[in-house]
């Protein structure tokens, strides 16, 4: 009978006392055209519970659903919807998500010598990358001259301090798709530490910010991919703790007009495709927004001037350059330290 009643106790300890092995609680969905998974170490039992994966959830989805009702180009009744079919030469007051979304946008444009251009959503749309469908005919460049000549930033004038963004066009278009998805997995983020979560990663469309560690422990272990049109092999893994990581390139996303390909990624200084041999760069920041914005800026630049750009600013990035079965990888000094060898 006392042993009996030792095991029962044994028992009820394990049940309600005993410390609680940490485990991953993963939520996935679709947001922004594309698909989100978030990974939280859930540390207690109260963390663990149905309940508690729920919220999750929801604190999730209604971050990233935010962002998407502000910032979206597919929405005619998005902020940014309204403020592109809104007339000119007025101050439109933003919310405070577009004010850290510009910033960011502004600021890359600068270090990048305009190469991160928000104005460019009506070239992607003239070489067949946006919403009106495929390419069917090549533009000329007088199309292209008049394009150019009604983009740019120097249309804008965007007033942080008094969160107002005014444009000198009509038909000036705003387009934020290569730093909203960045921004929506900061928002997640931030979410969560508000929502008493410490250690997770969060990943949208392939951009990924973590905070904290794993369930092990350690810092979380991020793969490259090897950029391939057919195959999902990884390149390199790195590892990382409060940072985030973003990749861009052209290998999944081009266009054959005539038997020749023409890459998604748009040079705002030339009105045309890339043309250089960058297959993918890939980037460390401390926000997802940065990273993601600085990923499509240095892709723009290309191999040298991009890299050259990293190596000035002491960025993390690695850039892939050839063909899949012939790449060369370059990567700065920062980047060569988050290597796991």
């Amino acid at each position: 009978m006392g042993a009996l009643l030792v095991l029962i106790g044994l028992t009820i300890w394990r049940l309600y006392f005993a410390p609680t092995p940490p485990r991953i609680v993963m939520v996935r969905g679709e947001v922004m055209g594309t698909t989100y998974t978030v990974k939280v170490v859930a540390q207690t039992r109260e963390q663990q519970s149905d309940a508690s994966e729920a919220a999750l959830a929801q604190t999730v989805k209604e971050a990233l659903d935010a962002v998407d009702r502000s910032m979206s180009t597919y929405k005619p009744d998005s902020e940014l919807s309204r403020f592109n079919n809104g007339p000119a030469a007025q101050d439109a007051k933003l919310s405070g998500g577009l004010v850290d979304v510009l910033t960011v946008a502004f600021d890359v444009h600068d270090r990048s010598d305009g190469a991160f251009d928000v104005t460019v959503g009506p070239l992607v749309e003239r070489w067949g990358f946006g919403a009106t469908g495929e390419m069917t005919e090549v533009p000329t460049q007088a199309d292209l001259d008049t394009l150019r000549g009604r983009l740019g930033h120097e249309h804008l004038s965007f007033d942080a301090s008094a969160s107002t963004l005014r444009k000198d066009a009509d038909d000036l278009r705003v387009d934020l798709s290569a730093i909203a998805k960045g921004y929506g997995v900061d928002q997640a983020a931030e979410a969560l530490h508000a929502a008493g979560w410490d250690d997770f990663l969060v990943e949208v469309g392939g951009e990924v910010r973590v905070s904290g560690k794993t369930e092990a422990g350690r810092a979380w272990r991020l793969a490259v991919e090897k950029p391939s049109a057919t195959d999902r092999t990884i390149f390199e893994v790195i590892e990382l703790e409060d940072r985030a990581l973003a990749t861009s390139g052209d290998y999944r996303n081009f266009t054959l007009v005539d038997g020749t390909r023409y890459s998604h990624t748009i040079d705002p200084t030339t009105g045309r495709p890339v043309t250089h041999e960058l297959a993918s760069v890939s980037v460390v920041a401390d926000t997802c927004a940065e990273a993601d914005a600085l990923a499509t800026a240095l892709n723009v630049m290309g191999p040298q001037r991009g890299l050259a750009l990293a190596e000035r600013e002491g960025l993390p990035a690695l850039f892939l350059i050839g063909a899949p079965e012939d790449l060369e990888a370059r990567a700065t000094e920062a980047w060569l330290q988050r290597r796991v060898k």
